[in-house]
């Protein structure tokens, strides 16, 4: 049984990035108040929770002191003017420690800032601090890291999910309001989901990963973490470099394509029918459809992250194995074994899945279907009981989130409702240039 406990929150918690650019354009904050309310909830909660590899409190400071001298003197940067923001750690920022969550890069210092924190700067953003990921971003579970496991807000025992476990542990108890992560087989989804809020993967290539570590870079994808679908899309303009404007979506008179999850991986009934519930808002038409090549999407899937990462990984492995987790060790291990022509079979097979969900994006507007099989296992725990058959926990999290990485589309997980106290995730799946629909679908149903 889990043993931890339920958590409180930070400032930011409930609070929207739009309510706060108000009010600090109207005065009433200052986004060094904004600054100072990150820090001190990290000083706070952080201890249990473990969201936070390094703090960058000098560096924060100046840079809200610079934001708010900059909207004093009439420069407004945009919606994130102001903001404290955290990132992963496997993104570059300049000065700062990057681990990528293992002993490998201990003492690792980013020399220059990748792409997507160079948007946020651009942009106003105040970075706070590096979040924890699972060890070189290589698992779901977010409790595989050097610097400890990333804990859950909503119980201190259970996993965030990975790999941007402290990117979603860190804006689900409201130590700021936005932080980066990146999605390689569901990072970003499964800790919104597993920690109550939303978290937003784009399609292939439209955030850069310049500066990112990889993991395995066709598959690899910038997302965001936020309390909710507005602020998720509000970033990813930012992020995409894309102009802020308002949605001229309203979510309404839509088409959903329900994927019954277990065509994909085993998942507890509890979770689907929370899941599915979501859905019955009024305007949308949801259907049940039945992708084919599903084999197919696994086997691409698999070879292609193995290769892809051993690639990656192969001296470090090779010279120094111990200084790897040993999940990560042996997962590592086991994906030095893909052949190459298993690689080049799964990039035909990819080109399969990719036809085939744009085919079914033909007959409907979105795709939908649970973000996880299961609510937040326990830390350290490996397999589960489901449906009365013991399952590994790495499936039981990536099960539903792998295939939309492969077909590089955009998708969004958003709380759907709970089980035993625990959050549940609706994960929606759309097309490429219509992500304003899915983001307002997206806060339609989100609960």
């Amino acid at each position: 049984m889990s043993t931890g406990t339920q958590h409180t929150t930070g400032f930011f918690h409930g609070r929207t990035i739009d309510e706060l650019g108000e009010q600090l354009r109207r005065e009433e904050l200052r986004a060094v108040d904004l600054a100072t309310a990150a820090l001190a909830a990290v000083d706070a909660l952080d201890g249990e929770l473990n969201a936070v590899v390094t703090l960058d409190r000098a560096g924060a400071l100046r840079a809200a002191e610079k934001a708010d001298a900059e909207l004093s003197d009439g420069l407004d940067r945009g919606p994130l003017h102001g903001i404290p923001v955290a990132v992963k750690d496997i993104i570059d920022v300049a000065g700062s420690r990057t681990t990528m969550g293992s002993a490998h890069f201990a003492d690792h210092v980013s020399t220059s800032d990748a792409e997507c924190v160079r948007r946020l700067r651009e942009a106003g953003a105040v970075i706070i601090g590096k979040t924890t990921t699972h060890e070189f971003a290589f698992g779901p579970t977010g409790d595989r890291a050097h610097n400890g496991p990333s804990r859950n807000p909503h119980d201190t025992g259970r996993m965030t999910g990975g790999s941007s476990g402290g990117s979603g542990a860190a804006v689900a108890a409201g130590m700021v309001p936005m932080a980066l992560g990146t999605d390689t087989g569901g990072s970003v989804r499964i800790p919104a989901s597993l920690c109550g809020i939303a978290g937003f993967k784009p399609a292939h290539g439209a955030i850069p990963t310049d500066g990112v570590f990889p993991l395995s870079q066709t598959l690899d994808h910038v997302g965001v973490v936020a309390g909710n679908t507005a602020d998720c899309r509000l970033a990813y303009r930012v992020l995409a470099g894309l102009r802020p404007m308002p949605s001229r979506e309203h979510g309404s008179e839509v088409s959903i394509g329900w994927i019954p999850p277990d065509l994909l991986h085993p998942t507890d009934p509890r979770v689907t029918g929370v899941a599915r519930t979501a859905l019955d808002v009024g305007g949308i038409d949801v259907r049940e459809v039945h992708p084919s090549g599903l084999e197919g999407m696994l086997r691409a899937f698999g070879a292609i992250q193995f290769s892809e990462a051993h690639a990656v990984h192969a001296e470090r492995i090779a010279d120094a194995p111990q200084l790897f987790t040993d999940d990560v060790l042996a997962i590592l291990r086991l994906a030095g074994e893909t052949a190459g022509w298993q690689y080049v079979r799964a990039l035909g097979e990819r080109d399969d899945w990719r036809a085939e969900v744009a085919e079914l994006l033909g007959e409907v507007e979105l795709l939908a279907m649970p973000t996880t099989c299961v609510t937040a296992p326990e830390i350290d725990q490996r397999e589960i009981e489901l449906n009365g058959t013991r399952t590994p926990v790495r499936g039981s999290l990536i099960g539903l989130t792998r295939p939309w990485n492969l077909a590089g589309a955009p998708t969004i997980s958003v709380p759907a409702g709970t089980v035993d106290g625990l959050p549940v995730g609706l994960q929606l799946v759309g097309r490429p240039g219509q992500e304003d629909r899915l983001f307002a679908v997206a806060a339609r149903v989100s609960r």
